[in-house]
């Protein structure tokens, strides 16, 4: 039995446990879906699980891939740039725990988007709810795709299993999971798969650590030494100059947390708005050192690597006949070409290609699973959820039976379940190396006509009269950005980053005020 094969058996055996825990919780006649809403979960239990869904496995992978990741621009590797978004989200969680959810427990929400509704209209609720299923998919699977391409790169492709197998067969085992629904059962298996991730990256770095006969002070030393852990990108052109990073990754937590179905069920399943806002402060402070661990674990990654012998090269192409420089990163091969592995490939590799032992390549695995599935059957489950109760407002049809509604839920789900699919064979056409900046840049694009909506609603006291206006600016707010975006790009060195999500807001609240009433 080879090694790809004994790792596959604990992906399957890890699964069925997964699936085992939430039969058992399920049963449980408080268990409430996501459909009708809940307010008995722990507080402290919702915040530990919520690290779960929030980190995913692009955190896993693709955060500690970009510590030695050559940037191009004034510092030589991306080292902790990240960590500035972080410093970002961890404002971002202030403002929803202190604006948001006093304003969702006081109107006593099941669906958040309910407010745009009584605040404005049918239309702004029904639209609201679709850009956040349109959001929250395109997230979901990009960050699902990610670990998809890992196991079948690592795993799977040397047994022959095509890219879309691999895809569907992890599909089914979340569908087959969210089946068991419920806040109470994915709060309770979230928080165990949590623990097991946290687990994983912890025994990752006291591993590298041992194997390089280094402390935790050591090694950052001689990080630092070599330019892997500097903070702030003061180059004002860069996407990641330190000031834009911040204000954007507050808004994007404003927006991917505050004004997000999933998060914000979660949070308000808790029995009261002191607790609520409890669970909201410990899971943004958590989330400060988990982050920073997984930057110290990237940069651990890269000095074990090279302590193997991979090494930094350049290599140059003809294409089109115009030459274009690559830098790579990895081993080389018998022939002396060095296979790329910088960036979201780097963990995987050492992980699953034999210079890690068989016991940190399960503990990796186990992480890594642990990380798909919050991630994936929360939002499978809240898509479905949005689109029932906002979109056929299911929940108030009374013309159909309890059975009739949850046939409709089913195949709803299903059908969503196919969308993900069809977007995770899109992210692999893409095959983009560092996702976690393009999730960051699509959700600019489709979490600011959110933002600027909930803004001027909260904010203003206007309201918007003419039929489908709302419609017209959200959709114009993104066309206009992109706009903006590209132009920037082409006629200027000054690069939009994260600060995307902050103009399209403005541009669609802007949209907003312009066909305002009183």
């Amino acid at each position: 039995m080879n090694s790809a094969t004994v790792l596959l058996f604990f992906v399957f055996a890890y699964f069925i446990g997964l699936l085992a825990i939430a039969y058992i919780t399920s049963r449980n006649s408080d268990n409430q879906s996501f459909f009708i809403g809940n307010k008995k979960s722990k507080w402290w239990l919702v915040a530990f699980g919520m690290i779960g869904t929030s980190l995913s496995g692009v955190t896993f992978i693709s955060v500690p891939g970009t510590v030695g990741k050559i940037t191009g621009g004034d510092y030589l590797y991306g080292g902790f740039e990240y960590y500035m978004m972080v410093i970002g989200f961890f404002i971002g969680y202030f403002i929803v725990a202190f604006i948001l959810l006093p304003l969702y427990y006081r109107m006593n929400l099941t669906s958040i988007y309910t407010y745009l509704g009584r605040r404005f209209n049918v239309e702004a609720h029904k639209i609201g709810s679709l850009f956040f299923i349109i959001s929250r998919s395109i997230g979901a699977t990009a960050r699902l795709y990610l670990v998809v391409n890992v196991l079948q790169i690592f795993l799977l492709e040397s047994l022959g299993v095509p890219f879309w197998v691999t895809a569907a067969v992890i599909l089914l085992m979340v569908l087959l999971y969210t089946f068991e629904g419920g806040v109470k059962t994915i709060v309770i298996t979230d928080t165990l798969q949590t623990s097991f991730m946290i687990l994983s990256l912890i025994g990752c770095i006291v591993y590298i650590l041992s194997n390089l006969n280094l402390s935790a002070g050591e090694a950052y030393t001689i990080l630092a030494d070599q330019q892997y852990t500097h903070l702030i990108n003061t180059d004002i052109n860069s996407k990641t100059y330190f000031l834009k990073t911040v204000l954007g990754g507050m808004f994007i937590t404003i927006a991917m947390t505050g004004l997000d179905q999933e998060m914000m069920q979660k949070n308000i399943s808790v029995d009261n708005l002191k607790n609520s806002k409890k669970n909201m402060l410990t899971f943004a402070v958590t989330l400060l050192f988990v982050n920073l661990a997984f930057l110290f674990l990237g940069g651990l990654l890269y000095l074990f690597a090279m302590e193997n012998g991979a090494q930094y090269d350049t290599i140059v192409n003809i294409i089109n006949g115009q030459e274009t420089v690559s830098n790579v990163f990895g081993f080389k091969d018998a022939a002396g070409n060095i296979n790329n592995i910088m960036g979201d490939d780097l963990f995987p590799a050492l992980s699953l290609q034999g210079y890690f032992p068989m016991a940190i390549s399960v503990i990796f695995i186990i992480g890594l699973i642990s990380a798909l599935f919050p991630s994936a059957d929360g939002a499978l489950t809240a898509v479905t959820s949005s689109y029932c109760v906002d979109l056929l407002t299911l929940n108030d049809d009374t013309t159909r039976t309890e059975k009739q509604k949850k046939k409709i839920r089913m195949r709803i789900h299903l059908i969503f379940t196919l969308v993900f699919f069809a977007l995770i064979m899109i992210f692999k056409a893409i095959n983009d190396k560092s996702i976690v900046y393009l999730i960051m840049e699509v959700a600019g694009y489709t979490y600011g006509p959110l933002l600027g909506l909930f803004a001027f609603g909260i904010f203003t006291r206007f309201q918007i009269m003419k039929k489908g206006a709302i419609l017209a600016v959200t959709l114009i707010a993104p066309v206009l950005t992109y706009g903006i975006n590209t132009m920037v790009t082409h006629y200027s060195d000054y690069r939009i980053g994260v600060e995307l999500i902050i103009i399209n807001g403005l541009l669609t609240f802007i949209g907003l005020w312009l066909i305002r009433k009183k």
